[in-house]
């Protein structure tokens, strides 16, 4: 059996330039996800929470693992069952939502859920639309899965150079028609949260598209934003993803979940790895959810620290986004690469988001916000226009 000979004078166009690898066409060329993972003192470049685990919720997470470490002998809860009626119970409380467990799915991290979705409803031949600057594993999970990718585009305001309009939004859906469409509220990079006339309008406008709204900072929104989640009654394509990363100081247990019509949950099993979400997982997310208040306390003290990056930075010139996020996004430097590394020599890490003139600083502890505005007050680049 032999396999296809090349075109008349060219190479296998499949194969990755000097490794030999049959590497997918559409990939050659792609640039991995990457966030540098430096040790320095303060790091505020990924979104993390800087509060470590209460030690109350520790002691819980050991108890919780030890309890199901005799029974690694047997695959996992494959439904995922008791985690999905605590997830349910939770958005049920905090959100003031009717869900029930068929309703919640959950994977490793928020970013396999998208994965779970862009498999059952992307893939070649369809395509996803997303509104950039946005949530830069979009476009990546999409292309991973063979899903075209298009590029929206927002147009911004005079408060908010990244806003985005229900009237924009939904024009762009319409003239696109797509199979999936990615909106991210609170948005990361920018940070602001959408109205809740912007979904409903690209929900309208896309009636052949399953629409996503990512809500992974959810729980740091301003007082009075809306949640996507109270528009899924009487929307079967409408699906509202988040994280315990964030809020729960939970991103080395990698745990994302989403709430959706029955119906969606059930086409996601059609894709999912068998056993996909381990025991432990299972155990210590179960765990964490038992003692969500111990882990949300920190959420006010973030808050404060992102409204007081907001001032601090205005007081240097530079022009903050308005953010509903653990994160601001900052504008007014005159080289921001500089910026970037000036502040990494101070021993201060932030996130270079690929905008001109903008950094992304994430809300830290109140000694790390000292820190940061230190360093920034030191750095000859924040000035404006320098």
């Amino acid at each position: 059996m032999t396999g296809r000979p090349p075109a008349p004078g060219q190479e296998r166009a499949d194969r990755l330039d000097g490794s030999g690898l049959p590497l997918r066409h559409d990939l050659r060329g792609a640039t991995a996800y990457g966030a540098p993972q430096l040790d320095v003192p303060v790091r505020l470049n990924t979104n993390e929470s800087s509060h470590p685990v209460p030690p109350a919720v520790v002691e819980a997470l050991v108890a919780a693992v030890a309890a199901a470490a005799p029974g690694l002998n047997r695959y996992p809860d494959r439904e995922l069952t008791a985690l999905r009626e605590d997830l349910a119970a939770y958005l049920v409380r905090t959100a003031g939502v009717d869900l029930v467990a068929d309703q919640l799915w959950a994977g490793n991290g928020s970013n396999e859920v998208l994965q779970h979705l862009l498999q059952a409803f992307g893939g070649p031949g369809r395509v996803a639309l997303g509104f950039t600057p946005a949530y830069s594993m979009h476009p990546i999970i999409s292309q991973g899965t063979g899903t075209n990718w298009v590029d929206g585009h927002r147009p911004g305001s005079p408060e908010d150079p990244f806003d985005l309009t229900a009237e924009t939004a939904a024009a762009q859906a319409a003239d696109v028609d797509p199979d999936v469409v990615f909106l991210c509220s609170p948005n990361n990079p920018t940070g602001t949260a959408l109205g809740l006339d912007v979904v409903e309008a690209v929900h309208d406008a896309a009636p052949a598209a399953l629409v996503v709204v990512d809500e992974a900072y959810a729980e740091f929104a301003r007082p009075g934003t809306a949640s996507a989640l109270t528009l899924l009654p009487g929307r079967p394509r409408l699906v509202v993803t988040r994280t315990m990363s964030k809020a729960f100081a939970f991103a080395g247990a990698r745990v994302g979940y989403l709430a959706a019509d029955p119906a969606v949950t059930a086409a996601l099993r059609l894709v999912r790895l068998p056993y996909h979400l381990s025991s432990l997982t299972q155990a210590a997310a179960r765990a964490a959810l038992a003692h969500t208040d111990d882990l949300l306390a920190t959420v006010a003290d973030t808050k404060a620290q992102r409204d007081r990056i907001v001032e601090g930075v205005r007081e240097l010139g530079l022009a903050p986004v308005p953010s509903d996020a653990n994160f601001v996004l900052v504008g007014g430097f005159g080289d921001e690469k500089a910026a970037w590394r000036g502040l990494l020599a101070a021993g201060v890490l932030v996130r270079d988001v690929g905008l001109p003139g903008h950094l992304r600083l994430t809300a830290g502890t109140e000694a790390e916000t000292s820190a940061l505005l230190a360093a920034l007050r030191e750095l000859p680049a924040t000035a404006p226009g320098t």
